[in-house]
């Protein structure tokens, strides 16, 4: 066993003793404590405890008795006594390890789990699914702290086996591919460490997978675990009795040096690739966990309800009910759903809308829960807590859509359904067949013909196809700026013949910024730009940092602005180098007398058509231009949907924003079908519709909003300067943010599948091949039979050309 697994198994078995000792003296396995409270507590726990004076040696769990234990050390006035001196060392090296043992995984009393492939499958806590083995998850996520102990678990066990298995493979391959050759005795003491070697990597690291294939048969389901479990079981049982028991195996299964060939590097290899396939999935599910866990986190964790009496106070979320009065003050996030009583603010929704700018919120208007408050303080009733909140259902949406998305079945669950069943039947007729019309001595030779049967058929070359061509291609997709989360991102990509993409941030840039500046009497555009620059200096509106970076970009030297004030819903007002100026919407206009003719209407209207923000901006009373903001369109966006456009797919954009805007956005792009004013779930459920007429549809977006539609769609694709929740919920991310990268995606994602089905039939020509060899097909027509080497070198062979295959994308163009 290995130091970690030692460490780790330790430590749950001190934890009993970890409580019980809490119970006993408040902390650790200190022998200074009050006799009479100790002899309540092991009164109490019996059955942990037999002998009063004894403790627990934190590291390795085992029984110390203080009065004659030889290592000790102090921890925060408290003593503690070990088993030995390795196990002192481990625990002054980190005592929080022990004294808090990591949980494997933080489980939620009464957390119902299912497994993503099967999701029939329901059962209380975590486990493996019984007809596929894959690991369940939870229906719906918590907030409970995940350590990520499996993961590293894994990896650290990952590490280890292919520490293991490099020198088995090398020892065992070397004489076949590059002609080495030890001399005696060197090479008996390769043969044991080979064997030794690959012994621990089978029993040790193929445990997990002997359990899962003994599941697979109660009831009867076989899987990959199936497989993989009969084929290296047989493999390393073949191999020990054939290299400790040579003499049993007629003179037919020697080599020149009179040695029976084994099998020992191919159950280790399969055991360790099938080891990085189950560590890559548990990092993609921990991946997809994050993105619901950061939904959840968007919350609040307490509120300020005010009570009758008008008292304040911080209460858990929890504890809030409909018909509460919330304060929400400034920088807050809203608690939960509800109206606004007094008070006025600018709240940041686009968790929501996904648009940059936030919205004004005043007494009667309607707030959400997790968005943000930015400049004013609000006096709210919430209305709607805990699952009936907006954001409750947007994680309700984004974990339904995961689960019913279930990973694309993996290629060796198929083969083994009817493969499994097919190669044990050769097996059993080869045994027949040899014990009924074989030579002597019959037995023998029947027996190792359906061993040799059930080894050919070990899936070494199938255990590679895919994975090695997933890594190839991940590998050049990430240096083409295209993240893939997983294997089914890139085989589901190759069939989308529907594009929708988020207007804000996937579009066009996400942030507003200066679109032109329209002069209307004799003050030049450049001044008037300097005026409203000086006047928004001194604002907190979201459109001023659009204004003031217009005027570094333009490097006009900003003035300075006195008796600034702001309006309200209006705008603001201030003197700059002696003029009263105002900047702002129609109503301050109206509020200061100022008239708008036809002309500059129309040309504010079509501004506005266009997608901008107008601004109107007086000087001394009277209309001197307009000041239009806007979300520029990215520079790349046209050429990448015409590039899409021809590769066949179909362009649709939903977005928060306003049907004018968005109307702008898509005559600019080309684009027919446009969604305006669409919810988190609202964008789902288009993306729903779409997949119910036949589409495979992808959904580019980069916003909270987003993340719904991301999960539903059978590929979301987030962008790289999006929020952490839409890249958690996609399932393929673009670094730099641009469309183009799309393009390279799709084509890389077609080259891929093609070169994994080029990879299984390389490993089905081998077994198509090998299994009737093995049962001795060519014995009756040329009086041979399989060398068990000559089967350890095509298996060699067949997985060089699969990897040899896989390289190749690295020379895909793009």
């Amino acid at each position: 066993m290995s130091e970690e697994k030692h460490a780790c198994c330790s430590a749950k078995e001190a934890q009993p003793a970890a409580v019980e000792a809490t119970s006993c003296c408040g902390g650790g396995n200190s022998a200074t404590h009050d006799h009479h409270h100790h002899a309540g507590a092991h009164d109490h726990h019996a059955p942990l405890h037999h002998d009063a004076s004894a403790v627990k040696d934190p590291v390795c769990g085992m029984t110390v008795d203080p009065a004659t234990a030889k290592h000790t050390a102090q921890h925060e006035g408290q003593s503690f006594y070990f088993c030995a001196a390795r196990c002192k060392e481990k625990f002054l090296a980190d005592p929080m390890r022990y004294l808090s043992p990591a949980v494997e995984e933080p489980v939620v009393a009464g957390a119902i789990y299912t497994c993503p492939m099967h999701p029939e499958i329901q059962q209380v806590g975590p486990g493996h699914c019984p007809k596929c083995g894959m690991a369940l998850e939870p229906m719906m996520p918590s907030l409970d702290e995940d350590d990520g102990h499996e993961l590293r678990a894994m990896s650290r066990r990952l590490g280890l086996l292919a520490v293991l298995t490099a020198p088995v493979f090398v020892l065992a391959m070397g004489p076949h591919l590059f002609g080495w050759h030890l001399p005696a005795p060197w090479h008996v003491v390769a043969a044991w460490v080979e064997a030794v070697l690959a012994t621990i990597v089978v029993i040790w690291g193929g445990a997990p997978f002997f359990a899962r294939g003994g599941h697979s048969l109660r009831p009867w389901s076989p899987n990959m675990y199936t497989l993989i479990a009969l084929g290296t079981g047989v493999a390393w049982l073949y191999s020990a009795i054939a290299f400790l028991v040579p003499g049993w195996f007629p003179a037919g299964f020697r080599d020149m040096h009179g040695r029976v060939g084994v099998y020992f590097e191919s159950a280790a290899v399969i055991v360790t690739l099938v080891t990085l396939g189950d560590f890559l999935e548990l990092r993609a599910r921990r991946r997809t966990g994050a993105a619901l866990k950061a939904l959840l986190g968007l919350a609040p964790k307490t509120a300020h309800r005010i009570d009758a009496d008008g008292s304040e106070h911080d209460v858990p979320l929890e504890s809030v009910h409909a018909g509460d009065n919330l304060r929400v003050r400034p920088g807050e996030k809203v608690p939960v759903d509800g109206v606004v009583l007094e008070g006025s603010s600018h709240v940041d929704e686009s968790m929501l809308t996904g648009e940059p700018l936030p919205n004004r919120k005043a007494k009667g208007d309607h707030v959400t829960g997790g968005t943000v408050n930015q400049d004013g303080a609000l006096l709210m009733r919430a209305e709607k807590v805990g699952a009936q909140t907006m954001l409750a259902q947007i994680v309700s949406l984004v974990a339904q859509a995961q689960r019913s998305k279930a990973p694309l079945q993996r290629v060796a669950d198929r083969i083994a359904a009817w493969f499994v069943p097919a190669v044990v039947a050769v097996a059993v007729l080869a045994f027949a067949l040899w014990a009924w019309l074989g030579p002597d001595p019959r037995l023998a030779y029947a027996l190792i013909s359906a061993v040799s049967v059930l080894i050919i058929a070990c899936p070494c070359a199938l255990g590679l196809a895919t994975p090695i061509s997933i890594m190839v291609a991940s590998g050049r997709a990430a240096q083409n700026g295209v993240l893939f989360r997983d294997a089914a991102a890139i085989e589901s990509l190759r069939d989308i013949d529907m594009l929708v993409v988020d207007k804000t941030g996937t579009l066009t840039e996400g942030k507003p910024t200066l679109k032109t500046v329209v002069s209307l009497g004799d003050v030049p555009g450049e001044q008037l730009l300097a005026m409203a620059a000086a006047l928004e200096r001194l604002s907190e509106h979201p459109l001023a940092r659009a204004i003031l970076d217009g005027a570094k970009t333009q490097d006009i030297a900003v003035p300075l602005a006195s008796h600034f004030r702001t309006v309200t819903g209006a705008g603001v007002e201030g003197e700059v180098d002696g003029h009263a100026v105002t900047l702002g919407n129609h109503r301050l206009l109206s509020n200061a007398g100022v008239s708008l003719d036809d002309g500059v209407a129309a040309r504010a209207d079509a501004l506005r058509g266009e997608g901008a923000t107008v601004m109107f901006l007086t000087v001394d009373g009277a209309l001197a231009g307009l000041i239009a903001v806007a979300d520029r369109i990215k520079p790349s966006t046209p050429q990448a949907l015409a590039e899409l456009r021809a590769q066949g797919l179909r362009i649709v954009m939903l977005t928060g924003d306003n049907l004018a805007t968005a109307g702008a956005v898509a005559s600019v792009l080309d684009i027919d079908e446009v969604h305006a004013d669409m919810s988190p779930a609202d964008k789902a459920e288009v993306i729903q519709r779409l997949q119910a007429q036949g589409h495979r549809v992808a959904m580019a977006g980069d916003g909270i909003n987003d993340a719904p539609a991301l999960a539903v769609a059978h590929v979301g694709i987030a962008m790289g300067g999006g929020t952490d929740i839409a890249m958690e919920s996609a399932q393929v991310t673009l670094v730099k943010g641009e469309l183009q990268a799309i393009l390279r995606a799709l084509v890389l994602s077609r080259a891929t599948v093609r070169n994994i089905r080029q990879n299984l039939f390389f490993a089905f020509v081998y077994n198509a091949v090998g299994v009737p060899l093995a049962a001795g097909l060519l014995y009756p027509l040329l009086g041979i039979m399989l060398s068990p080497m000559v089967a350890a070198l095509a298996m060699s062979l067949s997985s060089v050309s699969v990897v040899g295959n896989a390289l190749r994308l690295r020379r895909t163009p793009l």
